[in-house]
């Protein structure tokens, strides 16, 4: 039963964040365009579900499931099918979402003079924090300090289901130091951000606003598709951004003066 709506703050990062974006040398690109789902068969024996996944490979079938696939929506197209089988189950795999790898190099002075940092420091950190000890807590969805945190505020944003952010917030981040050990390289791979620009709640109204902000709002008539791939590719962006804001903060110890002075209050302290 509908009730009503929750109103959330929303604000743009900037301009320190933003400027700082501007002055790298920065680059997206998704790896997997489509955007992917996956669906399970289960059958009696394992030589039915053997026989279905030749059939659904079968290049003479393609453009029969592709008729039936295409009427479930106007926006939606069959572009391939990939099967494996288990057991007496079959699924099609291929992942979710689109794959997004999204890298920058950050120079020494401005990891020195804005981040207030060593190179060195950074990718140290980042190997004990994302890697080891990602590892040693047996973290699922990958390796990163706060990915899902700006999955799930984009999402809210822009009109999209928060609970897609067990699979959309899977990263890498990597860390390492280039040109003579001088420079910063970092990236983040994402291999299954489940985003859309139409839809769903993309079409309420502070939503809508949110994605017109961005220059995604709705169907792209000319290029169908690309809007969603922007989109991932900001979500991306955003991360990495977000990422080396967080990691900087915390190896230079500005992340917890920051909390003990902003996020703690004395009020009822007697």
């Amino acid at each position: 039963m509908h009730i009503g709506y929750v109103q959330i703050p929303v604000g743009i990062a900037g301009p320190p964040l933003r400027t700082l974006f501007f002055r790298w040398r920065h680059e997206c690109f998704v790896r997997r365009w489509d955007n992917q789902s996956s669906c399970s068969f289960r059958f009696v024996n394992a030589t039915t579900a053997a026989e279905l996944k030749f059939f659904i490979e079968d290049p003479m079938n393609f453009e029969t499931l592709s008729d039936v696939f295409n009427k479930s929506s106007r926006f939606v197209r069959l572009q391939n099918i990939q099967c494996a089988i288990a057991g007496k189950s079959i699924h099609e795999i291929e992942g979710r979402g689109k794959s997004v790898v999204c890298e920058a190099i950050i120079k020494e002075e401005v990891v020195k003079n804005v981040l207030k940092i060593e190179v060195a420091a950074l990718v140290e950190l980042n190997m004990l924090k994302n890697r080891t000890c990602s590892a040693m807590d047996g973290v699922l969805g990958g390796f990163s300090a706060h990915a899902s945190n700006i999955v799930s505020i984009v999402s809210i944003a822009t009109g999209h289901d928060p609970s897609q952010n067990f699979e959309s917030s899977r990263s890498n981040i990597r860390m390492e130091d280039v040109n003579d050990s001088k420079d910063l390289h970092i990236s983040v791979t994402m291999p299954s951000i489940k985003v859309g620009t139409v839809g769903g709640g993309t079409q309420l109204s502070s939503q809508s606003a949110c994605l017109n902000l961005l220059g995604v709002i709705g169907a792209n008539r000319e290029a169908p598709g690309s809007n969603a791939r922007l989109l991932a590719t900001i979500v991306a962006g955003s991360v990495l951004a977000g990422e080396l804001s967080l990691m900087s903060a915390t190896s230079a110890g500005q992340l917890v003066n920051s909390n003990m002075k902003y996020n703690r209050s004395s009020k009822d302290v007697t």
